[in-house]
């Protein structure tokens, strides 16, 4: 199907906007569920009024969203779990965005969370149509086969030029996600789903969609954008603008923003322009923090009929000036209306008390000692797995338990910390303590597993040398905190001045590398071939992180109850919290050396011995020195 010119003969300028939403983890407000209170730092209503804008300032204009829509906060999981969706009842999400008029949806990763019934349900009664390609039906192969949804559309769009003339404009909008879901929600999708290679995805239907008319291709990948690519891989935005066919590339899944500074060394970028070997590319943060806008200049030769892209610009569009910490747009009215509904009822589920709370809990400096936010966890998790195996044939095994500081800042940003007072601990705690919908799970290890296990989780920290005296950065911020264990059961030390054993993809890459010293379950050196049960969670147990050893084949115990569920009966159980850390852990002293660690301003409230303030910065975030 070619373009079709309706207005007068000589086509001119056809300027096109592309609008991108992505990762907004049902953040339909600007409401922080878990301090239970406003905030201007996120909120799709804020984002709705940035494209009103950009809509305003261009004729023909296109609206996506790009995934991880469905779970993130309370208001995700009232719905899915607590007072769930009639069928045919739209998502608060989706009321939001019917506002709008999205043209298209891509489903993430997260998307899968609440299992495929959950999903299809919310998908039948969407206000958009939704596409995903490398997503199929398994049909007991383990090989594609039937697409498992929607994997792209065709839509016919009438676009007008810079002289006010129609014309037929044929956009063809794939959908791609990450492979690993099958891994990550294990539970969920053993069985019922495959996946396949994005790239290779969009090299088998981009050339159908073209035979089909598409004019222009718009790939929307949840998928983060890294410098190189193998086959599988997660993050491959980049590696899709070099497929032949697709024109432009909305990017998400790294709460990331692109163009920016972060992205600055990936070959063929432009972080100026906003490409990626010479196509428009954009990623818009993460919460609707950010609005993603690709300009294009199209062009219509009406001998060849055919469409041509003259140039293209990919840019941001930010609701909130992180330097003056105030808002740059006012909300969208529209979106509070639609959700009001369930914004109340997620408030009143949310304050429903759980136990009593004898101190304050918060993470600010949980990536540097034990931590009582991690202890917790770790606590509900060893008391849960133990209880569920106590008639089982590994009854009589040491439990331990693998928790991560969810909220440790990173690229949450410097508000996104756990920080309860002493007092009531409600529920909005208990999912601040615990920020995902993953279920409890044991793993059968032995003692050499249990090491390489924290080697891979030392991976948070950059190398330090000794010999220098000048502050050192301490964490590698590219290191995601939820892939930082704390294996509680055990005692060890984290020797930070030896190289990573395991790179960012968890591959063997030192094997001469130990940063763990002193492992010793119960006052003795750890036995490698001793069993141990290691409580955790479905994502790592499944492979997800890539920690060695954890493919999903030594699950022993795979539990119904959310992790989160197993905390709130911990805690009754209780009737009062007293959060305390026992210090199984630490890192090794290095005299001499000064670290510099990057946390809240309000880290100073609880400074631990050694750690003093330096600076605090325009991101927000303050500079901690610490010396042992």
């Amino acid at each position: 199907m070619t373009a079709l010119l309706l207005g007068a003969a000589g086509a001119q300028t056809v300027d096109l906007r592309i609008l991108e939403t992505t990762d907004l983890h049902t953040n339909a407000l600007g409401y922080d569920y878990y301090q239970d209170k406003p905030t201007g730092e996120f909120g799709f209503e804020y984002t709705a009024t940035l494209i009103k804008q950009a809509r305003d300032e261009k004729r023909n204009t296109l609206l996506y969203d790009n995934g991880d829509l469905i779970q993130g906060t309370p208001l995700g999981d009232l719905v899915a779990r607590v007072q769930p969706l009639r069928p045919g009842q739209l998502h608060p999400m989706h009321a939001a965005m019917r506002v709008l008029k999205y043209d298209a949806g891509n489903l993430g990763n997260h998307e899968f969370n609440y299992g495929l019934p959950f999903l299809q349900q919310v998908l039948a009664a969407a206000p958009m149509p939704y596409v995903s390609a490398n997503a199929y039906k398994d049909d007991g192969t383990g090989k594609p086969g039937e697409n498992a949804f929607t994997p792209y559309v065709i839509q016919r769009k009438v676009v007008y030029d810079t002289e006010g003339r129609p014309y037929v404009l044929n956009v063809g909008v794939i959908g791609l996600l990450p492979p690993q879901i099958v891994n990550w929600d294990k539970t969920n999708l053993d069985g019922k789903i495959v996946t396949a290679d994005i790239v290779e995805t969009a090299r088998k239907f981009v050339p159908q969609m073209k035979a089909q008319g598409a004019d222009i291709v718009v790939a929307i990948a949840h998928s983060g954008i890294s410098a190189d690519y193998q086959p599988g891989q997660e993050n491959v935005a980049a590696e899709l603008t070099r497929v032949d066919g697709i024109d432009v590339v909305l990017s998400g899944h790294s709460h990331q923003e692109f163009p920016g500074p972060v992205y600055k060394s990936i070959p063929g970028a432009d972080v100026t322009k906003g490409t990626i070997n010479g196509k428009p590319v954009v990623m818009a943060g993460f919460w609707g923090n950010d609005l993603g806008i690709v300009d294009l200049k199209l062009g219509y030769d009406r001998k060849t009929q055919k469409w041509t892209i003259a140039d293209g610009t990919g840019s941001l569009r930010p609701i909130w000036d992180k330097t003056a910490k105030k808002s740059l747009v006012t909300p969208d009215p529209r979106i509070a209306s639609a959700v009001k509904q369930a914004h109340e009822a997620t408030l009143a589920y949310v304050r429903g008390k759980v136990a009593d709370l004898a101190a304050p809990i918060n993470s600010y400096w949980a990536l540097v000692q034990d931590d009582p936010s991690v202890q917790l966890v770790s606590n509900a998790q060893t008391a849960y797995v133990k209880a569920a195996l106590s008639n089982t044939q590994y009854k009589d095994l040491p439990v331990l338990s693998a928790a991560a500081p969810f909220k440790a800042g990173g690229r949450g940003g410097a508000s996104y910390y756990t920080d309860i007072p002493a007092g009531t601990l409600a529920i909005k705690n208990v999912a601040d303590l615990y920020v995902y919908p993953n279920t409890v799970q044991a793993v059968l290890v032995n003692g050499a597993g249990v090491q390489e296990w924290l080697e891979r989780a030392a991976g948070q920290f950059k190398q330090i040398d000794p010999s220098k005296t000048e502050p050192q950065a301490l964490v590698d911020d590219s290191f995601p905190t939820y892939n930082f264990d704390i294996l509680d059961g055990v005692t060890y030390e984290i020797d930070v001045t030896q190289p990573s054993r395991y790179n960012s993809k968890g591959e063997l890459v030192n094997e001469g590398a130990r940063r763990i010293k002193n492992l010793q379950y119960q006052g003795k050196p750890i036995d490698p071939n001793a069993q141990f049960v290691i409580a955790t969670n479905n994502y790592r147990a499944s492979g997800g992180g890539s920690f060695p050893g954890l493919n999903g084949k030594n699950i022993i115990l795979q539990a119904p109850d959310e992790t989160r569920q197993a905390l709130i009966s911990y805690f009754q159980q209780q009737k009062t919290v007293n959060p305390t850390a026992d210090g199984n852990w630490k890192l090794t002293p290095i005299p001499g050396a000064t670290l510099l660690y990057v946390s809240s301003p309000n880290a100073q409230k609880s400074l631990p011995a050694g750690a003093t303030l330096l600076r605090t910065r325009e991101d927000g975030f303050a500079e901690y020195t610490i010396k042992f």
